[in-house]
């Protein structure tokens, strides 16, 4: 690496615009676990009967359909900070009043209100989402699109960790109440990124109505070369991915039958951990290898990683074969990550941001979302050695459709 090159990547983790994203990305991570599994932690701790903690899944429903009231967002303007700081300082305001209300209720008393406060937790949430989606994909040169979408996935990892097994660790000592309040108080860090931030440096006009910021973005994707071939790449670029990922955990436990201890302290721990590394590791790369290759390369080790598993289940329970596939897929999965997310900013309009930016994340969950029940099915009739090799192979159309798009992922660079 030559110093001229090692002074770049240095500029790019200490600019304002990366330095915000970072802490944005906390803020968009903390309140996930917060309404999800940390609540169903404390609803079971309650004695709730298992019914009513089944519904609990329900309140996370506003990340999937956040892209409906994405346009209003790109619409209009807050008072104070602009579309997408003043955007992002209203959600947060209200997401950390609505975290603290959560710490009035108990599930016991209370299950149906501390259940729809958490579900207004959750739609501020998936606000909040929207608005740190787009300004990123505004605020972010070309250059810095790869490590901010890595500071991204890095703070939004480490508030799961936060959100997740901190709290329930406060929780044991200080109370489910206190940690709430304390959780609140968090979300001072994505008000800080928020007032840090500057503003994107050409900002794009905005719809001159309500109707044009629904209706335009529609029209202004499906005017450009091979718009339904990129869609369906968004689909699947990740879906070997997701499909091996919607099952480790019963595999960990009924194939090799690691126990929850093991799975606790070496895969969740890890599993943060090198993921983080990975996106970090992954974005600096991306500055140099360029959008198109950095694509290939990783989703290439992305898919490669899969069969890291299909080896640890035909061996059977080892520690360090399962450190190794943990550390190897979850790494290789931060740095396709870094790179898709690099992708969906490139291929957003910055007039309609919001709007695009939320329906292209919502697509590309599609295969996080329904693969479960078919990986299930897969695994009841072929094993878990075959399930793994699937997945591989699942991975590489999406491989081949991105080197069939190749000169039109390049053209996003070349564009920008």
């Amino acid at each position: 690496m030559t110093t001229s090159t090692a002074r770049d990547w240095l500029q790019l983790f200490s600019n304002r615009r990366v330095g915000a994203t970072l802490l944005l990305g906390f803020s968009s991570g903390l309140p996930l676990a917060l309404v999800g599994g940390t609540l169903q932690a404390w609803f079971a701790q309650s004695g709730v009967d298992i019914v009513t903690i089944g519904f609990l899944s329900l309140i996370g429903q506003p990340y999937v359909y956040k892209f409906l009231w994405a346009p209003f967002m790109d619409r209009y303007v807050p008072p104070l900070l602009g579309r997408r700081r003043g955007w992002l300082l209203v959600a947060q305001l209200l997401l950390s009043a609505a975290i603290a209300a959560m710490a009035l209720f108990n599930p016991t008393a209370t299950p149906g209100v501390l259940g729809l406060v958490a579900l207004i937790a959750a739609f501020l949430s998936a606000s909040q989402d929207i608005a740190v989606d787009a300004y990123r994909a505004d605020v972010l040169r070309p250059r810095e699109r790869g490590i901010g979408a890595a500071a991204s996935v890095g703070g939004y990892r480490l508030a799961m960790l936060v959100s997740g097994g901190l709290a329930l660790i406060l929780a044991d000592r200080i109370g489910w109440s206190a940690m709430y309040l304390l959780m609140s108080a968090t979300m001072a860090v994505g008000v800080l990124g928020t007032l840090l931030g500057p503003e994107p440096e050409t900002p794009a006009s905005m719809p001159r109505s309500l109707s044009d910021a629904v209706v335009k973005p529609f029209l202004e994707f499906t005017t450009r070369p091979a718009a339904a071939l990129l869609l369906i790449l968004i689909v699947l670029y990740k879906l070997g991915d997701a499909f091996a990922g919607s099952l480790i955990m019963a595999f960990l436990l009924k194939g090799p039958e690691f126990t929850l201890t093991e799975i606790g302290v070496v895969y969740k721990t890890l599993s943060i951990v090198t993921t983080i590394v990975g996106a970090v590791f992954g974005g600096t790369l991306l500055a140099g290898l360029g959008l198109y290759r950095a694509l290939l390369l990783f989703g290439i080790l992305q898919a490669v990683s899969n069969l890291g598993f299909m080896l640890l289940a035909a061996v059977g329970k080892s520690m360090p074969l399962m450190i190794g596939a943990v550390a190897f897929e979850n790494f290789t999965g931060g740095m396709g990550t870094a790179a898709f997310v690099a992708l969906l900013m490139a291929l957003c309009d910055h007039r309609y941001t919001a709007t695009q930016y939320a329906l292209l994340s919502a697509l590309s969950a599609i295969g996080r979302v329904f693969v479960g029940p078919v990986a299930g099915v897969m695994v009841e009739r072929l094993g878990w050695q075959q399930f793994f090799f699937d997945t591989f192979i699942i991975a590489l159309p999406g491989l081949g459709l991105l080197w069939m798009l190749r000169v039109q992922v390049r053209g996003l660079e070349q564009k920008a």
